[in-house]
């Protein structure tokens, strides 16, 4: 191809980020897992190792939800710290309680109580109620992806 020459841009592609309110619903369905698993696999895996996979998800949905508009790699990291932080993820999980169903506080529930060993400086139960959210975000996120949309998309991210 002659240097000159260039690709045309795809002018679509363009115009669909630009409107930065669009995104997390756009975001949530980029990283969408192959299958669910049934009931009986979910209750094989602890607490601990949903809250584990939960907080990836979690970070990941924030990292993703901060790309726009572009910024420095630092001015990315302060952002999505502060909203992973057990603090705010705590916060998170009492603003969305109101909306979440019985199965969904029973598996808050199992978060919660396997939260064990926290960090020093923060509250015992501000560590279960983040421990808490990640827990149910592993649990949908092999369970009930549309479910996770949904609720991720009521979070209170601010930019």
């Amino acid at each position: 191809m002659n240097p000159k020459e260039e690709e045309p841009k795809n002018v679509g592609d363009e115009t669909a980020i630009q409107n930065s309110s669009d995104i997390p619903a756009l975001l949530v369905n980029i990283n969408q897992p192959p299958q669910s698993l049934s009931q009986a696999q979910v209750r094989q895996i602890s607490p601990s190792a949903l809250a584990y996979l939960g907080d990836a998800i979690y970070e990941l949905y924030v990292r993703m939800f901060f790309l726009w508009p572009q910024q420095r790699p630092e001015i990315y990291h302060k952002l999505v710290v502060a909203q992973v932080r057990a603090e705010t993820q705590a916060l998170q999980l009492r603003l969305l309680t109101p909306h979440l169903r019985s199965n969904e506080l029973e598996i808050i529930r199992r978060g919660r109580n396997a939260a064990t060993g926290r960090p020093k400086r923060l509250n015992p139960e501000i560590y279960q109620q983040a421990t808490s959210l990640e827990t149910l975000v592993g649990y949908l996120y092999l369970t009930d992806y549309p479910r996770l949309q949904e609720l991720l998309q009521k979070l209170h991210l601010e930019k």
